[in-house]
C-alpha cells in the first residue's frame, strides 16, 4: 500500500530566511510560494518525487523536528563536512561526541552526518551502505565499518 514518504512540513520563524537556506545553501528547487498563507514548498530530488513544506509561525509555535536527506555515500564521506563548514553550519555525528566525521548506523547500515537549519531543526545527510546489517555494533566510525563489515 505505502511506497514511500512524499512530503514533510516544518514550522519556521522567518520564511524568507528559511527559503534562502533551503534554496541557496542546500540547493532545493522551490516549487511554490504563497504569501497569504506564509508557506513555501520545495522539491526534494526530482520534481514531484518528494516535497518539503515550510510554514512561517511565531517562535513559540515552532517545535524542533528531524529529517534526513538521502545523499550519495561518496558525497557524505568526502564532501559533506567541508560543504557544511563552508556555509557556517556545524557538522556533528549522532553520538554528539565532538567529532565532525560521519558515523555508521550498523543496524541499517547507513552512513550519516547531522547539522541544524536556521530554526534548529536537526537535518541529516544519509546514505544506505552495502553489506549486512550488524545491529550489535551500534554506531561506529566509517573506518571501523569498513574493517568489520563482512
Amino acid at each position: 500500500m505505502i511506497t514511500g514518504l512524499y512530503e514533510t512540513h516544518i514550522y519556521v520563524e522567518n520564511l524568507q530566511n528559511s527559503i534562502a537556506f533551503y534554496k541557496n545553501i542546500l540547493g532545493l528547487e522551490q516549487c511554490r510560494y504563497e504569501e497569504d498563507r506564509k508557506i513555501a514548498f520545495f522539491w526534494i530530488g526530482k520534481p514531484q518525487e518528494a516535497m518539503l513544506g515550510l510554514w512561517e509561525k511565531p517562535k513559540n509555535e515552532i517545535d524542533k523536528r528531524h529529517f534526513a536527506f538521502r545523499c550519495d555515500k561518496e558525497y557524505i564521506l568526502n564532501e559533506s563536512v567541508d560543504f557544511l563548514k563552508a556555509h557556517d553550519l556545524k557538522p556533528y555525528n549522532f553520538l554528539k561526541n565532538g567529532s565532525e566525521q560521519p558515523m555508521v548506523f550498523a543496524w541499517m547500515p547507513a552512513v550519516a552526518i547531522y547539522f541544524l537549519d536556521p530554526d534548529g531543526h536537526q537535518l541529516e545527510f544519509i546514505s544506505i551502505l552495502e553489506g549486512n546489517a550488524r545491529p550489535e555494533l551500534g554506531v561506529i566510525s566509517f573506518e571501523e565499518w569498513e574493517r568489520i563489515k563482512t
